[in-house]
C-alpha cells in the first residue's frame, strides 16, 4: 500500500500519485485522506442511487450521464472530492479522464465517520462549483433523502424527502425514492414514516 504523502499537493500531483494507489482517497486543502471503509449497506444505497439516476436520464431522453463514484470532481486547486455517484450533461468525458469538471448533480452516501464532512465541508465545496445544480446526501440505514439545490444568488434550498419522487431541474430528472431504497414504509397525513410488522 502506498503512504499517504505528507507534503500538499496540487490536484495534478494528487492525481498522478492516486493512480498509482490501490486505495481510494481524496485531497483536502493538498492533505490527502484516505476513504473509510464501506459497509455493506452503503455500498448499496450507492449503487442503488447510480443506476435510479442512469434510468431517469434514460426516462428523460436527455443528453447528460450517470457515473458512479471512482471518478473525481476538482473543487479548487488543492481539493478534489470522489462522490458516490453524479451526472454531468453535454460530451462524453475521454476514456482517460480523471476528473469530471462540470457535474450538475452530486451525490453523497452519509457513513458514522462522513457524516459531518458531507453536511457542511462537502456543502460548500461543491457549491462553489458553477455548474453544481443539486446536492444530493443519502441515507444508508432510512429512506433519508436530502436535496440541496441551487436558489436564486447566494440561495441553497434544501428539502427533506422520506419517499416521493425528488424532481431535478435542471436537467430535468425526476428520482423515484422507491427505486433507491425499495418500498417505502406507509405515511401518516403529517408526512411521518410509520413503523409497519414485519
Amino acid at each position: 500500500m502506498s503512504a499517504i504523502p505528507k507534503e500538499r499537493m496540487t490536484v495534478e500531483e494528487f492525481l498522478a500519485w492516486s493512480e498509482r494507489a490501490p486505495e481510494r482517497y481524496e485531497l483536502v486543502d493538498g492533505l490527502v485522506f484516505a476513504q473509510a471503509a464501506e459497509r455493506a449497506a452503503h455500498a448499496k444505497i450507492k449503487g442503488e442511487v447510480f443506476v435510479a439516476l442512469r434510468e431517469a436520464i434514460r426516462r428523460g431522453s436527455l443528453r447528460c450521464r450517470a457515473l458512479p463514484d471512482g471518478m473525481a470532481v476538482r473543487i479548487d486547486a488543492r481539493t478534489v472530492y470522489e462522490p458516490d455517484a453524479q451526472v454531468y450533461c453535454g460530451p462524453e468525458l475521454p476514456a482517460d479522464a480523471l476528473l469530471s469538471e462540470n457535474p450538475i448533480i452530486v451525490v453523497e452516501v452519509i457513513s458514522p465517520s462522513t457524516g459531518r464532512n458531507d453536511a457542511l465541508r462537502k456543502l460548500e465545496g461543491y457549491f462553489r462549483l458553477p455548474s453544481v445544480r443539486h446536492y444530493l446526501i443519502l441515507s444508508p440505514d432510512e429512506p433519508l433523502l436530502i436535496h440541496h439545490a441551487r436558489g436564486e444568488g447566494e440561495t441553497i434550498v434544501t428539502r427533506i424527502f422520506r419517499s416521493g419522487v425528488v424532481a431535478l431541474d435542471p436537467p430535468g430528472l425526476k428520482l423515484d425514492l422507491t427505486e433507491i431504497y425499495g418500498a417505502a414504509a406507509p405515511e401518516d397525513p403529517a408526512g411521518r414514516i410509520l413503523e409497519r410488522d414485519l
